[in-house]
């Protein structure tokens, strides 16, 4: 079901960020009952891991002696598969304000509206902001006809772009619009790649098609009138120049990461980039918001992903209260509980040790 814009998105708990640490607070609210919506400024879940290194490897996930980051975030959703989860991509919480005890209106950039009862931040470092190229005078075009992320495909339907950069997106997004564009050039400095081997050889088998083009260079000024642009000057690795007319420019130089509009939600922060919380909860100084991994600090805190997840634990132990204040909450293992096994889908799978979570209570 799609929610219509500025109708009010009721939920148990809003969790800003879909890193593994969201991905697995999904899972430990999900065992109380506690329903989730998340929201992420990325296209894609999984955050860090996801966006900048898929393919690294990780060794520190309890009883998982190798993983990759993709293969972390594809097994916690098929762990939280069972609770529903709803994502909002490629939006960024703008406004947290406390309406009850405790109750919460949040708003994104995008124009949603939740009321939530409790706020979980897992937002990493802070939020990802895409790099915006040395271009002078881009700003005028900015979400005119220059887009550092792809919200709707169609708009893009029958125009003539150009992307830039050799990483992942700027290769994805080169195979998702070609079908779509009336012409697509793909940018980049140098003729060697930062994505996936596969999507270079659809890429380049594009390119021999006719159905694109490659080019090698860097753009060096845009030209248009009213925030649109008419065509790219593009400076060769020899320094002349050359134009390529586009009407829409999708740099893809990476993202940083920033606090971003963290520091406007009335949470008390330490050095201006982090947000202490109790190791009881992880709640921070607003009662009802919670903070964990690598965006909180406490004594003794480790950046580490499975710290986040021992956090994501203590922090529903505690949601529970405000999401159910009626309630008794009673401790339960998810390896002898058939309850907690039902909610699951294994009830009657015990004997299957793969079965299992990977996180048994």
């Amino acid at each position: 079901m799609q929610e219509r814009i500025n109708e009010t998105i009721k939920t148990d708990a809003l969790i800003i960020g879909a890193g593994p640490c969201g991905l697995f607070a999904v899972f430990e609210l999900g065992l109380l009952d506690i329903k989730a919506h998340l929201v992420d400024i990325l296209d894609k879940i999984g955050g860090q891991c996801a966006e900048l290194y898929p393919e690294k490897p990780i060794y520190d996930i309890p009883g998982v002696p190798y993983t990759t980051a993709q293969g972390l975030v594809d097994a916690l959703m098929a762990q939280i598969k069972p609770f529903g989860a709803r994502f909002h991509l490629q939006e960024m919480v703008e406004t947290i304000e406390k309406i009850g005890d405790p109750l919460f209106r949040v708003t994104t950039d995008q124009g949603k509206l939740f009321e939530a009862k409790i706020v979980v931040i897992a937002a990493g470092g802070g939020s990802f902001q895409p790099k915006r190229p040395p271009i002078p005078g881009i700003e005028a075009y900015e979400e005119k006809s220059v887009f550092y992320a792809v919200r709707k495909m169609e708009a893009l339907r029958g125009k003539r772009i150009l992307i830039v950069g050799g990483g992942d997106s700027a290769l994805d997004w080169t195979l998702n619009l070609a079908p779509i564009a009336s012409h697509l050039t793909l940018l980049h400095r140098r003729d060697q790649f930062r994505a996936a081997p596969d999507s270079v050889n659809k890429m380049m088998a594009l390119v021999g098609e006719g159905k694109i083009d490659f080019v090698l260079g860097q753009v060096a000024a845009l030209e248009g009138e009213g925030g649109q642009i008419a065509k790219a000057v593009v400076k060769r690795n020899d320094g002349s120049d050359f134009h390529i007319a586009c009407d829409a420019l999708l740099p893809f130089f990476g993202l940083t990461m920033k606090l971003g509009p963290v520091a406007n939600w009335g949470i008390e922060l330490k050095d201006g980039e982090l947000i202490p919380v109790d190791t009881a909860a992880f709640e921070s100084s607003v009662q009802g918001i919670f903070a964990i991994g690598d965006i909180n600090w406490y004594p003794g805190k480790l950046k580490l992903i499975l710290s986040g997840f021992h956090e994501a634990a203590l922090m529903a132990q505690k949601a529970h209260r405000y999401v159910y204040p009626e309630k008794r909450l009673v401790f339960q293992y998810t390896t002898s509980s058939s309850s907690l096994q039902k909610k699951l889908g294994v009830r009657g799978e015990a004997a299957a040790p793969a079965a299992a979570p990977a996180s048994a209570r």
